[in-house]
């Protein structure tokens, strides 16, 4: 498996639906096109959320998963 490195680490434990995905949207604005965002989440409404959002915005969820208590999540910009 290929480890994939990140541009940018996000961190957003705590923070309740929509903010991870406000905060996604911003920071993918911040990357260039085949960069990577990943993130740390505790809110399990971003298991919906993201997926969602990367299909509405033409992004690559990479991956998505739960590690212990919080959500783990890479992002691709693919425009």
């Amino acid at each position: 498996m290929t480890e994939v490195k990140s541009e940018i680490s996000l961190d957003l434990k705590g923070l309740l639906c929509p903010i991870p995905v406000v905060k996604m949207a911003k920071a993918i604005k911040e990357v260039e096109v085949g960069q990577t965002i990943e993130a740390f989440a505790t809110d399990p409404g971003v298991m919906s959320d993201i997926p969602a959002w990367c299909r509405s915005t033409g992004n690559e969820l990479v991956t998505l998963e739960k590690q212990d208590k919080q959500f783990y999540f890479l992002v691709r910009r693919l425009n």
